[in-house]
């Protein structure tokens, strides 16, 4: 049940491959365990109209919100919020724009939310499907 949304303004653009920085976050997310692959769904959202502090064309914002399920620890939400903040200004690397960066963890009330994943089976499947034979290998003699 992860979310990770990463909100933007839309001058971000002009600066940066936005399809490295969703699937750079992406796998940040997953690279913390935290995250189940067949759970997980990243997702940038571009904001077209925005003022940033004195409205200068070069402020821009990337305003990052983690919305997982009750359970982790304090540390665990922590460590999620460090591994995405550190990898967008990592993914950012020299952009010349002014940029303000916030992430923000929320706990999803699972009595509040109805979930249906019908692409569990199906990662699972390409997962098993891509993983190396043993079948035929050699014994090491």
């Amino acid at each position: 049940m992860p979310h990770v949304l990463v909100e933007h303004s839309a001058n971000l653009a002009e600066h940066v491959d936005l399809r490295q920085l969703v699937n750079a976050v992406h796998d940040a997310a997953l690279a913390t365990g935290i995250a189940d692959v067949d759970a997980l769904r990243t997702r940038l959202a571009p904001r077209d109209h925005y003022a940033i502090a004195d409205r200068h064309p070069d402020n821009a914002f990337v305003a990052i919100v983690a919305r997982l399920g009750p359970g982790r620890s304090n540390d665990d939400q922590q460590r999620l919020l460090v591994a995405l903040l550190d990898t967008v200004d990592d993914t950012l690397g020299d952009v010349r724009v002014n940029v303000m960066l916030s992430a923000e963890y929320q706990e999803i009330d699972a009595d509040r939310r109805i979930n249906r994943n019908h692409l569990r089976p199906a990662v699972r499947a390409r997962a098993t499907a891509a993983a190396p034979s043993t079948e035929g290998a050699p014994d090491g003699r």
